[in-house]
């Protein structure tokens, strides 16, 4: 096949291993790159919008987000990264960057110049260190759940980072259904939301991934962040951070403390945060995300 070309795959749920979970109007397609097939989901026809899912989520976390872009006059475009969901790979090992230079290949091969960005979580780090990387291809975007990348330490954090230690030491075979709890989830999730979420995370090639998604990405990139390495750079996209206000230990106070001054290291920043949401806000509050999406990419031009 030309690696230049993406190849369709039907959108038949059935056609796939574990099955797609439903979700109206999205085509589901296979971008081949050097060593990897990203599965990718998209909707509507307009500038393009590339939404990267966080951890243990894949393209359905946009379900009812992606079609509401789709009304405004976007394409949502919805991979999954790699060690999630149905994205395959040939090399087990992941590094720091490898999902940026992955999504820059996919962008190349879907002949993207320009994006808008709305990204969640774990999908936030590819998405600041493509907005970092290449300035010149992120009009604007919206982050997820995380603090921005300039963000001082506190020891105010170290609840939020309890998950840390058993995802870096993550054993194969065991469910990750204990991240779906209350603690993470303001309005909770309905066991076949969470068996949709999982039903990826038993292949094996997933399963493996875990760790070394955190062992290889997160931690290395963690500690850049804590040493200040992005307040030596400068965040030239247009940049929403959006929390629920029940995530915790991301209080609306906190999260400005330690973000200091943003006009220091962006050219512009704000926050927005969202009443009865969590750390799961896209599960919580769908609408008030689609809507501060949609809000953001009409002020930032």
């Amino acid at each position: 096949m030309d690696a230049s070309v993406p190849r369709t795959v039907p959108a038949d749920a059935s056609t796939w291993s574990p099955p797609l979970p439903a979700a109206t109007g999205f085509d589901h397609f296979v971008v081949e790159t050097p060593g990897l097939r990203s599965h990718v989901a998209a909707i509507g026809e307009g500038e393009p919008v590339v939404l990267l899912h966080g951890f243990p989520q894949h393209w359905w976390q946009w379900r009812e987000i992606a079609p509401r872009l789709a009304e405004h006059g976007y394409r949502a475009i919805c991979p999954d990264l790699r060690g999630a969901g149905w994205t395959a790979a040939d090399e087990p090992r992941i590094r720091r960057e490898t999902r940026l230079h992955d999504l820059v290949a996919l962008l190349d091969v879907l002949e993207v110049d320009r994006v808008r960005l709305v990204c969640h979580d774990m999908g936030a780090i590819t998405g600041a260190q493509f907005a970092y990387a290449h300035p010149e291809r992120v009009a604007s975007m919206v982050m997820l759940s995380v603090p921005p990348t300039f963000m001082s330490f506190s020891p105010k954090l170290m609840s939020g980072l309890d998950h840390l230690p058993p995802l870096s030491l993550h054993r194969r075979g065991r469910s990750l259904a204990w991240l779906f709890t209350d603690e993470y989830a303001a309005q909770g999730f309905a066991p076949e939301t969470v068996e949709s979420y999982l039903s990826p995370t038993r292949r094996p090639e997933i399963d493996g991934a875990i760790g070394r998604l955190y062992r290889g990405m997160i931690l290395p990139e963690a500690g850049r962040i804590f040493r200040g390495a992005y307040k030596k750079q400068r965040l030239h996209a247009p940049t929403l951070i959006v929390f629920g206000r029940h995530d915790e230990p991301f209080t609306e106070d906190l999260v400005r403390r330690i973000s200091g001054d943003p006009a220091r290291f962006a050219d512009r920043l704000e926050f927005a945060f969202v009443d009865g949401a969590a750390h799961f806000i896209t599960d919580d509050a769908p609408d008030d995300v689609s809507a501060l999406a949609l809000d953001w990419f009409e002020r930032a031009g």
